[in-house]
């Protein structure tokens, strides 16, 4: 009995020293030194685009607007990018620009030069709509005639079925 009893007493120390032992956490890595921001001295912006922003602005640089088959509704997508050139032309009453129409290689000749005229005047109201003006905007369809790409398959002729914004004067 005194050995069952040694047994016994030595498995609850073992146990309690295991349940009660502590986890270590691992080291952690000391953090780089606080460096303060840079603080820009220039002075403070207007608001109003420029025509360096042209080239800068990762909105303004957004300058195809992409349409479904068959359809000239501007896509939701889209509407931001409609809206930031909108401002653009607000800010700079001398810029203009030139909306060019353009349809993927199905239909006919004619109908498609009529309906990257009517993709062309959809992104033209919907610049006046955010505040562009109808004098700064110029609307010209290109049909199918000057296709970014030659392939003959859907994602082909979806990168046909555009408008292109092209600056004519920042």
């Amino acid at each position: 009995m005194n050995t069952m009893f040694r047994v016994a007493l030595v498995s609850v120390v073992a146990l309690s020293m295991v349940a009660c032992s502590k986890k270590t956490k691992p080291v952690e890595e000391t953090p780089e030194p606080y460096t303060p921001p840079v603080v820009d001295t220039a002075p403070v912006s207007d608001g109003k685009y420029t025509p360096e922003d042209l080239d800068t602005d990762s909105c303004l640089r957004q300058r195809v607007v992409y349409f479904d088959f068959d359809q000239d509704a501007l896509k939701p997508e889209f509407a931001a990018i409609v809206a930031c050139h909108a401002k653009y032309l607000q800010d700079r009453p001398s810029s203009r620009i030139t909306l060019e129409g353009n349809a993927d290689e199905r239909g006919t000749r004619e109908y498609n030069h009529a309906l990257g005229e009517r993709r062309g005047n959809a992104v033209s109201s919907a610049v006046q709509a955010n505040g562009g003006s109808g004098s700064q905007i110029n609307v010209v369809s290109y049909g199918e005639e000057r296709p970014v790409c030659t392939s003959s398959t859907e994602s082909c002729w979806g990168q046909n079925r555009r408008v292109e914004i092209v600056y004519t004067a920042r």
